[in-house]
C-alpha cells in the first residue's frame, strides 16, 4: 500500500466528515423552522414573511449535501477496493484440508408442509400406541379383505406406517406365536374407547358394519339389527354375513367397542 493511496483515502474521509457536519447544521435549522411553523402557523400569512422560502432552500441544500455524500462514499469504496482486490473472477475457492463440510440448511420453501387436517391425523395415529385396533391384514393373492384385532406397537410419522402385533394368530397361520405386520394408515381403524360413554345411537338399524365375531379376534361384515343398544351392556344386536344356522341368521350381541364402520370398497 503506497503513501499516495493512503493520503487519497484520508482526504476523502475528511471530506465525508465535513459533509456530514454540514448536514447536521442544516438539519438543526430545518427543525427550528418546523417548530416556529408549528407554534405560530399564522406567520406565513403575514406580508414579507419568508419562512416557507427559507425552508425550501434548506431542503434543497440538504438534498445537495446528501447527494455529495453518496458521491464521496462511492469514490472512497473504489479506492478501498483497489487496495484489496478480490482476485480474478471465476477463480474457484480452495477448501482448506481438514475443514469440515457444512450442510446446506433448507429454506422454508424447501421444508415439506402438511395441512392441519393431516397433522391432526398423524398425531391421532401416534396416540394409538399400545391400543388394540382393527387392521386389514390381507394377503396379496386374497380375493377378499381380512380384518383382525391387533395391538399397535409403533407409528412412523415419516413413512405414515403402523407396526402392529397379532397377539393371537389363528390355527391356519404358518408357524406359531405372535406375528408382526407393517401396515399403512388406510389399513387401520381405531375401536371406540371403552371408558367413553357412547351416544344412544351410533349405527342405525340396517347399517352395515365391521364387528368382532364373538369368541374370536377376527372382524366380519355384519348388519345392525337394533341400533338402540342395551343400556346395561351397550351391546349391538348384529347379524353376521355367512353365519347361517338352520337356514336363518342368528342375532348376536357384540360390545360397542368391538364394532366399527364398514370401510368403503370393502371386499367380502
Amino acid at each position: 500500500m503506497s503513501t499516495p493511496d493512503i493520503a487519497g483515502i484520508l482526504d476523502k474521509s475528511k471530506e465525508l466528515d465535513q459533509l456530514r457536519k454540514e448536514q447536521e447544521e442544516v438539519l438543526v435549522e430545518i427543525n427550528k423552522l418546523h417548530r416556529k411553523l408549528q407554534t405560530t402557523p399564522e406567520v406565513v400569512e403575514k406580508p414579507g414573511d419568508s419562512s416557507l422560502s427559507k425552508l425550501k432552500n434548506l431542503y434543497a441544500h440538504a438534498k445537495e449535501l446528501s447527494e455529495n455524500e453518496v458521491t464521496v462514499s462511492n469514490s472512497l469504496l473504489v479506492q478501498l477496493d483497489a487496495l484489496w482486490p478480490s482476485g480474478p473472477q471465476g477463480q474457484p475457492r480452495r477448501r482448506i484440508e481438514g475443514e469440515p463440510k457444512r450442510k446446506r440448511m433448507k429454506s422454508d420453501s424447501e421444508i415439506p408442509r402438511i395441512s392441519p387436517t393431516l397433522r391432526n391425523q398423524l398425531e391421532a395415529c401416534a396416540s394409538l400406541k399400545g391400543e388394540q385396533v382393527a387392521a386389514r391384514v390381507t394377503p396379496e393373492d386374497a380375493d377378499k379383505d381380512e380384518w383382525f384385532v391387533v395391538k399397535v406397537i409403533h407409528f412412523d410419522k415419516d413413512a405414515r406406517e403402523f407396526e402392529v402385533l397379532d397377539e393371537e394368530p389363528g390355527d391356519d397361520e404358518e408357524g406359531s406365536g405372535q406375528r408382526k405386520y407393517k401396515l399403512p394408515m388406510s389399513a387401520i381403524i381405531p375401536f371406540p374407547k371403552r371408558n367413553e360413554p357412547p351416544p344412544t345411537l351410533d349405527f342405525p338399524t340396517g347399517r352395515h358394519v365391521l364387528a368382532v365375531y364373538p369368541g374370536t379376534t377376527a372382524l366380519y361384515k355384519a348388519t345392525v339389527v337394533n341400533g338402540h343398544r342395551k343400556r346395561k351392556t351397550d351391546d349391538y344386536l348384529l347379524e353376521f354375513d355367512d353365519d347361517e344356522e338352520d337356514g336363518s341368521l342368528p342375532q348376536r350381541s357384540v360390545p360397542f367397542h368391538k364394532v366399527v364402520a364398514l370401510p368403503d370398497g370393502h371386499r367380502q
